[in-house]
């Protein structure tokens, strides 16, 4: 997983935002203000004493982008602290901003429950000091002039805090979107391989099926192998034509088309059949429920060839207690009968529908498939 924001986006991201904040008590210390000269000191010790403070908040900003804290940062929070306050001694008032950087740094990286009364320090001290020094001689303005000062530093700090914080929150942004596209990737390769299982399981077994008996009839009755062979193709044909619809997602089982063929297979295969269904008509039950109940034939039917020596098999469906009802029940099931793959994925197919399939052996090598669909299930 690749993070959006890289270390060096994230870096030249955060100088930018800081950037305007940190040069502004430098710079008013050097051209000075409408109410301080310019400062006596060479210019490049409040431009070194900037860009150390900088540097110090930057680094504060980083760490706070990854979500931790920066080694010793107590010491560093400290030594922003010396160079917001010392240079005050000197250079006076145009410093005073230089606190919001130290008020920044303190919501960054100090433990939360202290957080706000740490940053709240810095910009009460610049407020007042702003108030007492630039301030009007009135007592009612200057208080004001001294809560506006408070609210715009305030906002200034928490902004730079916000741009940290928008850094991690974009990256986990980030995160789960590559993590949800990972599931969606992983959800249709389940699906693939369901689907292909449920729908080649039973093709594939007609092939063998219908082509060992048309060797069988092969000398003895070749008008019959023709038509067996015949009748392999087409199904070849159509598990060709379910391949490509399944791999589109446009593969629409159908109940009646599923009856039709279980009973075919099972009468080649030598299994007496019985199937009773009294259903509703396909275009009264809605879409998931009809396919599923086709799926669920399908998969049955299939294990029967497969895995049992069955001789009989019933098939019912009918409608009971506001649910569709499918159940499946042969003989010749063996110990390892209906442990397969395709019924794990069966049960997905009606747990998603809010209902329940049950396999399971009822004696003298009876094994009973039962699919239960509520009738709001959509």
């Amino acid at each position: 997983m690749n993070p959006f924001w890289t270390t060096r986006r994230t870096g030249l991201f955060l100088v930018v935002v800081n950037l305007p904040i940190a040069v502004a008590p430098p710079v008013f210390t050097i051209v000075g203000t409408p109410t301080t000269p310019p400062t006596e000191y060479p210019a490049v010790i409040p431009i070194a004493l900037g860009l150390l403070l900088a540097a110090l908040e930057v680094r504060h900003s980083m760490a706070a982008a990854r979500g931790d804290r920066p080694a010793g940062w107590q010491w560093t929070l400290a030594a922003m602290a010396v160079l917001a306050y010392l240079p005050f001694v000197w250079f006076g008032s145009p410093w005073l901003d230089a606190q919001v950087l130290l008020a920044a740094s303190a919501l960054m990286v100090v433990p939360r429950r202290c957080a706000v009364p740490v940053a709240a320090v810095p910009l009460v001290v610049t407020a007042v000091s702003s108030a007492l020094q630039a301030g009007p001689e009135d007592d009612v303005l200057q208080f004001g002039y001294m809560v506006l000062s408070g609210i715009l530093l305030s906002i200034i700090a928490v902004a730079l805090y916000g741009a940290a914080r928008l850094v991690r929150l974009v990256d986990e942004l980030q995160a789960a979107r590559t993590e949800l596209g990972e599931l969606a990737a992983e959800r249709e390769r389940l699906r693939l391989s369901r689907d292909l299982h449920d729908l080649l399981g039973q093709s594939l077994f007609a092939v063998s099926l219908k082509g060992d008996l048309a060797i069988r009839l092969l000398r003895q009755e070749p008008g019959k192998a023709k038509a067996e062979i015949e009748s392999l193709v087409e199904v070849a044909q159509e598990a060709l034509r379910g391949v490509r619809a399944v791999t589109r997602d446009e593969h629409v089982a159908s109940l009646p088309k599923e009856t039709d063929g279980a009973a075919a297979l099972l009468a080649a295969a030598g299994i007496d059949a019985r199937i009773e269904l009294d259903l509703p008509p396909p275009h009264e039950l809605p879409d998931r429920v009809h396919a599923t109940l086709a799926w669920a034939l399908r998969e049955g039917v299939t294990n029967i060839l497969r895995h049992s020596q069955a001789s009989r098999c019933a098939i019912t469906g009918r409608t009971r207690d506001g649910r569709y009802a499918l159940e499946i029940v042969n003989d010749g099931a063996g110990d390892g009968f209906g442990e397969g793959s395709g019924l794990a994925g069966l049960s997905d197919r009606v747990a998603a529908l809010s209902g329940s399939a049950v396999a399971e052996h009822t004696g003298d090598g009876r094994f009973r498939l039962s699919v239960e669909i509520p009738r709001e299930a959509t």
